[in-house]
């Protein structure tokens, strides 16, 4: 988020300055609009903090060149001046692309932070350790305003809230939560196996279908080209001849003649369903069809099924008190569960039980229908034992590992149908090729 500061006057003639932030100026003007109507302000000027590139000189040393945020370029110049620099340009920087944080420095950055906790090293330490260390320039600036939000003793949700486009939503709500916990090491461990298993997840599913699909669609190409392209060169020659084809072979030309002919219609056709699926999916309605149905389906979905009660389980797990309403709890780890049907049913169903009706926290999920039998003998054994947590925290390591071994699973599976859909085509152009090798004058 942007900076911004608010220069005023009340209506006894004393001067206010505020600072805040906003998403961009559009959104600061409706504060400051809102703000002056409430406390009848007239304002004297609204500044975005800024990068400013400076270039600066010492009697006898050489020129030093750097980087300041200020809401001005007067400050800037009177900062330099205190320090004793003589100014040879402050200009203000118009491009200041931030770029993006790795993943990588994100899980790196709270895996780090847990394992120095566990030290007990104090998290300000924490903070100038990795400040120091990390090279992302983006990474750096998040850690800097961390650092300077606490000091300044904000909330744990307005700290990491901010940086959401950097942690993700749900990794910016366990920091924040952990800021206030009693376990603030726990809590940062549990997160980084989170992400950790969410990266591993996201890049085993990708090597189990990209790959798959840039090989079919490949060999696709490749049959297309030589049915649309090299064949019909070699059969019409026969023609030409008045040579009779072979009946597969008149098949396979006319197929390239229809090909040919029709190739238009044929591709908007494929393309069209394609692409009002995928428009269709990323709208609310269509992923939560997607999502009540995707779990249903054999192998992969059994897969991402056990998946979600996984992170379901490791998130109640962290956040679990054992005493007390723990409604927040279960709806945290259903907004992560990464599956929009399962958060609604347990949102809709499971939290409205408990709540209305007073429920039993496995009642109510058995109601729910989106979790295994596993998982609710789980639960159940661990209400009964008095042992919740840990119950919670077994399942989610028991599916991890069948998660992990299952996706090996799914790759071996999936490459053995492309293997043979490969294996069809080439058998498929050998005999086409073979049939028109032997053809014959009449």
């Amino acid at each position: 988020m942007a900076q911004f500061r608010l220069k005023a006057v009340s209506n006894g003639g004393k001067v206010v300055l505020k600072e805040f932030e906003a998403e961009n100026k559009k959104d600061a003007q409706v504060k400051v609009d809102r703000l002056t109507k409430t406390n009848g302000l007239n304002v004297k000027s609204l500044e975005e903090k800024s990068l400013f590139t400076y270039k600066v000189k010492r009697p006898g040393k050489p020129k030093l060149v750097g980087e300041q945020e200020a809401y001005n370029r007067e400050e800037v110049e009177k900062a330099l001046i205190k320090l004793g620099y003589e100014i040879i340009s402050i200009n203000k920087k118009l491009f200041n692309f931030k770029g993006g944080v790795p993943h990588t420095e994100v899980v790196t950055f709270i895996s780090l932070s847990a394992d120095l906790l566990k030290q007990q090293l104090t998290f300000d330490e924490i903070l100038n350790l990795l400040y120091e260390d990390t090279a992302n320039k983006r990474m750096k600036e998040v850690i800097k305003t961390i650092q300077k939000d606490l000091k300044d003793g904000k909330e744990g949700s307005e700290v990491y809230g901010k940086h959401e486009d950097v942690f993700g939503k749900f990794a910016a709500y366990m920091l924040s939560v952990a800021s206030t916990s009693g376990n603030m090491a726990l809590v940062f461990e549990s997160t980084a196996k989170f992400l950790e298993r969410d990266a591993e997840f996201k890049k085993n599913l990708k090597r189990s279908l990209m790959m798959p699909a840039v090989t079919v669609l490949a060999v696709i190409g490749v049959v297309l080209f030589y049915v649309g392209y090299i064949f019909p060169a070699t059969a019409e020659l026969f023609v030409d001849m008045g040579i009779t084809l072979p009946p597969m072979t008149a098949a396979t030309l006319q197929l390239s003649y229809w090909l040919e002919a029709n190739w238009l219609i044929l591709l908007l056709s494929i393309i069209s369903p394609i692409a009002g699926l995928i428009y269709y999916f990323k709208t609310p309605k269509g992923k939560l069809f997607l999502d009540k149905y995707i779990i249903k389906i054999p192998v992969i979905g059994d897969l991402l099924h056990k998946t979600s009660i996984e992170i379901f389980s490791r998130v109640f797990y962290t956040l679990y008190s054992g005493s007390g309403q723990n409604i927040e709890v279960i709806k945290v780890a259903s907004e992560a569960c990464r599956n929009s049907y399962m958060e609604k049913r347990i949102k809709e169903v499971a939290i409205k039980k408990m709540l209305k009706d007073g429920a039993g926290l496995i009642e109510s999920m058995e109601e729910t229908g989106v979790f295994t039998r596993t998982a609710i003998s789980r639960f159940r054994l661990g209400a009964e034992s008095g042992s919740l947590r840990e119950n919670a925290k077994q399942l989610a390591e028991y599916y991890e590992v069948q998660t992990t071994y299952r996706m090996q699973s799914v790759i071996d599976t999936i490459s053995l149908f492309v293997n043979l859909f490969i294996m069809i085509a080439l058998i498929g152009i050998t005999v086409v090729s073979s049939e028109s090798a032997v053809i014959k004058p009449n």
